[in-house]
Order: C-alpha cells, then sequence, then structure tokens
C-alpha cells in the first residue's frame, strides 16, 4: 500500500489540522465508524516547540555488526535513552501540557503495561496534576517501581492490558478524572511525532523506516511525519505474531480484536485502537509479523553489537529487519529503539541464562 505523496508546502488545511490541545480520551477499540480528529504536521511542529528542554534529543547511530548480520545500512534511534527510559514521555508531555488547570485538578486516570504509564507519571510530576495508572497484574517490576517513584497511584488489575484498560474507564467514569488513552489521543500521537522530526534530520536519506507497534502512536506518528518531510520514505509498521491486533486490524481494514499473548508487554495489545488505525491506512507501506523469539533473539544482538539494551518492544524493529534481509539489504534502513525498561528475567530469557 503507498503512502500518499505530500510535501510540507503543498500540504491541505485537512492534512494539517489546527492545533490538537485536550480532546477527550475516547474508548479505545471503539468500533464506531466516524472520522476521527487526525493530528496534523503544524501540531507535531508545536509539539516541538512545546517540549524543547522537557525531552532527550536522542542520538542516532550505526554499528558496522548490525549492517553486517542484515546487509543494510543500519541507523538506529535510541529512544531507550529517553526520560522514563522510553519514547512515551513525548506524546504524555505533550497531551497534559495542553490540559487546563481545572483539568489538571481532577486528575488524570491511564491504564498500561508500563511504558505508556511512565509517560504519563513522568508528565503529571511535571505539570503538578494527580495521577492514577491501572497496570494489570505482576507487571514489569522495572516499570511499576518507575511509576511509582513518579509519584503516580499504582492500581494493578486484571491479567492483560485490555483487563487493565476496561477498569481504567471505569474509574475515570466514578472520579471524573481524564481517562489518557494509550492510541487515541491526538496530543500523544502529535507529540510521539516530534522523535520522526529528529529522525529525518539526523538520518536524512532513509529508504525505509521500521517502526513497533503497540497501539500504534509511534507508527501512526512516524506515517505522518514522513508524508509531510519525506514523502519518499518507506514506513513500515511490525508487531508480534502473539498479538498481532493492531496488524489484523492494518490488514482487515477494521478494528478487530485478536489474542494477546506477547512476552513483549509493550507490543502485547488485543485490539486495534480507532485513530491511530485510521492514521496507518493509506499511508504506511506495509505492517508485518515477528515472533517473540525473533524478538529476544534481536534483543541479544542489540546487547553484542550495540552495547545497548533493549526491551521486547524495543527490539522488534530490528528483529523485523534481521528477519527479512533480502528486503532491507543493500538499503539505508531507519529502526526506532522505542525503549530500554527491560526486566531482569526478560533479559535472562534473550540471553537463554
Amino acid at each position: 500500500m503507498c503512502r500518499p505523496r505530500v510535501t510540507l508546502e503543498g500540504m491541505t488545511a485537512t492534512a494539517a489540522r489546527t492545533a490538537v490541545t485536550a480532546s477527550p480520551g475516547a474508548s479505545p477499540g471503539s468500533t464506531q465508524t466516524r472520522p476521527w480528529p487526525e493530528p496534523g504536521i503544524v501540531d507535531v511542529l508545536a509539539a516541538a516547540s512545546r517540549l524543547a528542554g522537557l525531552v532527550e534529543r536522542t542520538p542516532v547511530e550505526s554499528y558496522a555488526e548490525l549492517d553486517r548480520v542484515t546487509g543494510a545500512s543500519v541507523l538506529v534511534k535510541h529512544e531507550n535513552l529517553q526520560r522514563t527510559g522510553a519514547f512515551k514521555a513525548r506524546g504524555a508531555l505533550n497531551l497534559l501540557l495542553t490540559l487546563d488547570e481545572a483539568v489538571r485538578r481532577t486528575g488524570v486516570v491511564a491504564y498500561s503495561t508500563g511504558n505508556h504509564a511512565q509517560g504519563v507519571a513522568y508528565a503529571a510530576r511535571h505539570t503538578g496534576t494527580r495521577c492514577t495508572i491501572v497496570m494489570p497484574q505482576g507487571p514489569n517490576p522495572v516499570k511499576e517501581r518507575a511509576v511509582r517513584d513518579l509519584g503516580a497511584e499504582v492500581v494493578l488489575h486484571g491479567a492483560t492490558f485490555d483487563d487493565a484498560r476496561v477498569y481504567a474507564e471505569q474509574l475515570a467514569g466514578r472520579s471524573g478524572a481524564r481517562l489518557v488513552g494509550a492510541a487515541n489521543e491526538p496530543a500523544i500521537v502529535a507529540g510521539v511525532g516530534t522523535l520522526y522530526l529528529e529522525t529525518f534530520l539526523q538520518a536524512p536519506g532513509l529508504d525505509v523506516l521500521v517502526v513497533p507497534v503497540g497501539g500504534g502512536s509511534g507508527a501512526a506518528a512516524a506515517a505522518l511525519v514522513a508524508a509531510a518531510v519525506a514523502p519518499g520514505v518507506e514506513v513500515v509498521a511490525v508487531q508480534s505474531a502473539a498479538s498481532p491486533a493492531a496488524h489484523d486490524s492494518f490488514h482487515a481494514g477494521e478494528l478487530v480484536a485478536r489474542p494477546n499473548a506477547s512476552l513483549a508487554e509493550g507490543l502485547a495489545t488485543g485490539t486495534g485502537f480507532a485513530l491511530t488505525q485510521q492514521m496507518m491506512r493509506g499511508r504506511l507501506t506495509d505492517f508485518v509479523l515477528v515472533t517473540d523469539e525473533e524478538i529476544a533473539d534481536a534483543q541479544r544482538l542489540y546487547l553484542t553489537a550495540a552495547h545497548t539494551v533493549a526491551e521486547g518492544a524495543g527490539a522488534a524493529a530490528l528483529a523485523a529487519v534481521v528477519g527479512q534481509r533480502e528486503r532491507y539489504a543493500g538499503r539505508r534502513v531507519g529502526v526506532i529503539c522505542t525503549g530500554g525498561n527491560a526486566s531482569a528475567a526478560e533479559l535472562r530469557r534473550c540471553l537463554d541464562v
């Protein structure tokens, strides 16, 4: 599927929508068919200004061993070095900075397997917003501790991301707090878009950009920014075959629910998300699956070849490039290492110890 070739100068008023501020945190996985308000490149540029000095301009690096293994020229965007250890801080900060004082006083409720939780907790601390995070029971202990250390109240509920989502919606409904969804949030997508503005500036001349997907804010933002400033770049999304809801929703052309069993918690969602699916359709070049075993191999490769820690979701893009060598060989390929919040058990598993 080809993306529309849109130049920054030629963007229409529809594509470059008015700045998105505090849109309601609608229920993710909603089957509604009405169009969602999409952020545009104007919103991403506004987010870049808003976030200046509050997030890191993370490095883009190349590694000879990754080039040898893939046959490509691989450039890694290290969002595992971002504040909170993942890219999610960008979107959460952008959203909370646009909320008015009355909403901040009432507070926010978010749901997450970890990195979105940390991003929202970090943003809440910065903005002085009361914050409750709902996580599935038995979360990654590294992420849970980090959320508590950032001052958020943590509620453990249910076995999966989707169980936590339903309970968070109930909490928000009872308390009047603003529900902060993981993907159906235009301001979050715009904030995440700042990552891709940086990437295209730091790594000009990319042929392909490969992005991992859980809820899809990263891939939606990548496709948006690429269409505006680097229309010749292919954008390929990747998800775990053990949690393929976003992948299957994209290819089906409608939101679907799927089994959610991936060990890579950042990829583990059981339904597609309306806004991000809407944004990915017509813009992504492709959406592929990798196995959890391939993800673990890519985590190990990051450790040995790049001397960097990637959690499972953070290694998924590299796993896709390694697994489809013939597709990427000889090309200049950007991969996003979206997070590095791996637990000790996860690292032992990928090292087979």
